[in-house]
């Protein structure tokens, strides 16, 4: 029967006699393995014990695994491991003593039901046959004494002599008859007796009275003495260590995965459930999210007869362009892709006529299918311009943070201007200045990262929305390889990859394992439908700065946040919740600092609650075995002596 959990479970991956470990998918659709207490043991409170004891041990042993969700009042009670967690199941029923078997295999018991019986076996002592009574099977607990379950395998019951046991016969139902030895072979028919010569007991020579041997010395004694003291002494210094370093503060050890961001912020974006839980990605995505942006460009003109400057329709036409881009500094600017934000006219005027288009449709004055070609039919005769025909068309530019909402032209959005732009074939890049400063940042890092082979991990926008004048947009990630480099489409040589996140990525970013940019998203030109799998190396987006006159850095509270990240990702949750604090009441827009900071004070909350490990038994078992190490030196140094005086 599947447990009962929030989760959907698919199959077991094992059994053994108190409980059974299954596959499952939590809400997020993450493949999670989980361990379950069944039958009579999951009735029997020790054993409930010992299982929450043997999950929180494994939780906080260095490299044991750490569960993410349990819940151990429940009627069975389960702990959730991820399945990247290799063989965390079987490490908690094997610390339990009962191992996991194939779910495929025959049943096994229920080991909180069973009696293990206490077997004596009688060796025969004649040949007469024995009585195939068993030996007294007293049923005995299953539970030991500190509530840990012990291993239901009774002792072996295999006499010493070979032969078989009392309860061996009363098994088979026969019983067990020892053989007789075989009676001496009949003597040869005697011959005449010879004459028996008495013999004199003082002939012989030799020496009737031996005298007695030397007393031996007694330095084994000596010796068993003087290894009986080292263990003593060592047992002592054992305990004197102890003693000094029982109360000295230890690094807390990081709490159990049970402790994920549990604050989801208003971006959506949870790095927790888009990379595997502590892992590099994850910690990379964490460092460079809160300064990701997402970018959309508005422009408004006019359409008209490229020859007679007639206008195609009476109306400004209004499009919009979006994709995504980071703040490289606290002074508010802004890197993004270039066609996103100022076009060429070519791709401007297209994207005009496209509108216009839409709007004949709407209005049953052009059908749909017709769409294309009536585009094509007036790219090479028309111009997009201002409201002057000799002006340019308007266009604005807006920024949002985390979540963001296409249309947006007021708060939350933030207005800017663009700068500086880079063409196509020089890495297709704009420099943007918001009016908003302090926004998070993103660090610039080494594009010697980017090579044919090498694994990044892109982050950009994306919408599963289908209507596009106000849908939802939230950060998207996907660790992708590069696959080759890509010198024939200008001076700067691009990165192709071998897959994208999206048509609103460019602008967007490829990170080191570091959550450093090495490189910026554009379209691939040469192929892939123009999808966002080419980049941009870094070293293109520092030119343009330079050219600005813009420096690339981080702010205070860049600096501050990814210390906090730092003790997080280490396990110092005091320091974590300090520094986390201090982002998230900063103001700076960063709402991933108030989701980990809260996830380490949960984590410090169930750290303090977990019992605390006495290491004691390491320090007297550690002196007892050099005790015993030096016992043995002695002893072999005695046996080499004693070979000698033979």
């Amino acid at each position: 029967m599947q447990p009962e959990g929030p989760y959907r479970f698919t199959e077991a991956s094992g059994v053994c006699q108190v409980g059974s470990a299954w596959w499952a998918v939590d809400s997020q659709d993450r493949l999670m393995n989980i361990a379950v207490l069944e039958g009579a043991a999951a009735a029997d409170q020790p054993w409930r014990e010992a299982f929450t004891n043997a999950a929180d041990t494994l939780a906080q042993t260095p490299g044991g695994p750490r569960y993410v969700n349990a819940d151990f009042t429940a009627a069975r009670p389960w702990v959730a491991y991820p399945a990247e967690v290799e063989n965390a199941a079987d490490r908690l029923f094997g610390l339990l003593g009962m191992p996991l078997r194939s779910p495929r295999l025959e049943p096994v018991g229920d080991v909180a039901t069973q009696a293990m019986p206490v077997i004596n076996p009688v060796t025969p002592t004649s040949a007469v046959p024995i009585s195939g009574q068993p030996a007294s099977a007293v049923p005995i607990s299953g539970q030991p004494a500190s509530g840990v379950p012990i291993s239901g395998q009774p002792a072996s019951g295999v006499p010493s002599s070979g032969a078989p046991p009392v309860w061996a016969a009363h098994a088979t139902g026969s019983p067990v008859v020892s053989a007789a030895p075989p009676a001496d072979p009949p003597a040869a028919h005697p011959g005449p007796a010879e004459p028996v010569v008495p013999r004199d007991p003082f002939a012989s020579p030799a020496r009737r009275i031996q005298p007695s041997p030397s007393p031996r010395p007694r330095t084994g004694l000596r010796l068993g003495v003087a290894a009986l003291v080292l263990a003593v002494l060592a047992a002592g210094g054992g305990l004197a260590v102890w003693a000094a370093t029982r109360d000295q503060d230890a690094p807390p050890p990081a709490g159990p995965a049970e402790a994920f961001p549990t604050a989801t912020p208003a971006a959506g974006f949870r790095p927790w459930s888009q990379a595997a839980p502590y892992s590099p990605q994850e910690r990379a995505l964490a460092t460079a999210a809160p300064g990701l942006v997402f970018v959309e460009a508005v422009f408004n003109g006019y359409l008209r007869d490229g020859r007679t400057g007639a206008l195609l329709n009476p109306t400004p036409v209004t499009f919009q362009r979006r994709c995504s881009g980071f703040v490289v500094n606290p002074d508010g600017h802004v890197l993004t892709n270039g066609q996103c934000v100022a076009p060429d006219e070519p791709v401007a005027r297209e994207r005009a006529l496209y509108t216009l288009g839409r709007i004949l449709v709407a209005g049953k004055r052009l059908t749909s299918g017709a769409l294309d070609g009536w585009v094509r039919s007036r790219t090479a005769n028309t111009r997009f311009t201002g409201k002057e025909p000799d002006r340019p068309p308007s266009s604005q530019v807006f920024v949002q943070l985390n979540q963001a909402r296409g249309g947006l032209t007021g708060t939350p959005a933030i207005a800017g201007e663009v700068v500086r732009t880079r063409a196509v074939d020089a890495g297709d890049l704009a420099l943007v200045k918001v009016t908003r400063p302090d926004l998070p940042g993103v660090e610039l890092g080494d594009p010697a990262a980017l090579a044919p082979g090498e694994a990044v991990v892109l982050v950009g926008y994306h919408t599963v929305d289908t209507d596009f004048r106000d849908a939802t947009y939230t950060l998207r990630s996907k660790t992708v390889q590069v696959t080759a480099t890509d010198t024939a489409q200008g001076p700067v040589p691009l990165f192709r990859l071998g897959d994208d996140i999206g048509i609103y990525s460019h602008g967007g970013v490829a990170l080191d394992p570091a959550g450093r940019v090495v490189g910026v998203l554009t379209n691939d030109q040469s192929g892939a439908g123009g999808a966002n799998r080419s980049l941009v190396p870094v070293t293109a987006a520092r030119e343009l700065l330079a050219e600005a006159g813009v420096t690339p850095a981080l702010g205070d509270s860049d600096r501050l946040y990814r210390r906090g990240l730092d003790a997080y990702f280490t396990g110092r949750d005091g320091t974590a919740v300090s520094q986390l604090d201090a982002v998230a009441r900063g103001g700076n827009g960063n709402e991933l600092a108030e989701a980990y900071r809260q996830s380490a004070a949960d984590r410090q909350q169930l750290t303090a609650a977990a019992p605390q490990e006495s290491n004691l038994p390491t320090v007297l078992f550690s002196g007892l075995g050099g005790a015993l190490l030096a016992a043995l030196a002695i002893g072999v140094v005695l046996l080499a002596r004693r070979r000698g005086d033979r």
